[in-house]
């Protein structure tokens, strides 16, 4: 596990690009590239945190957190998401992945994680249940892609002491 550089980002566009092009899971329309990925990767890390799962050279997923919103009272909460490789998954890489980024989210202080999920995806709502993640709402048809409307569920967790 380490902090995401640049010259990952072809890395990351080709963990990321199934979840845009294949899924709804991402509500995208077009997968970045890995120059974007890479000053993506960049600019949460600078802000917040973005980590990488590397073995032998290849980076197998990554889990970043990011602003939940703009105003300034929401300082202390995050947004938090995970993606891998299909090779990787029930591996625990996504579990050690999530672990890493919440002690360095504790650390920093961070008081709350928001995770969203688009619906339905039963193996991020376990995998976020697993984390002591807790449902908390589900905003219905809000995303529009492939032809239907989405719903989106708000999951949530202390970080740290949670105040």
């Amino acid at each position: 596990m380490r902090h995401a550089r640049a010259d990952d980002g072809p890395a990351l566009a080709a963990i990321y690009t199934p979840f845009v092009t294949d899924h709804a899971v991402s509500f995208e329309y077009e997968p970045p590239d890995g120059v974007a990925m890479g000053q993506r990767a960049l600019a949460i890390d600078a802000t917040h945190a973005w980590l990488v799962a590397e073995h032998s050279g290849e980076l197998l997923g990554y889990a970043y957190a990011t602003s939940f919103r703009s105003r300034a009272a929401y300082r202390w909460t995050v947004e938090v998401s995970a993606y891998l490789r299909d090779s990787a998954r029930g591996c625990g890489v996504g579990e050690r992945l999530y672990r890493d980024l919440f002690s360095l989210l504790a650390a920093r202080d961070y008081r709350q994680a928001i995770a969203a999920i688009t619906l339905p995806n039963p193996a991020s709502v376990r995998f976020h249940e697993h984390f002591g993640f807790t449902r908390v709402g589900v905003l219905q048809g809000v995303g529009h892609k492939f032809g239907q409307a989405h719903d989106v569920a708000y999951y949530q967790r202390a970080v740290g002491g949670g105040e």
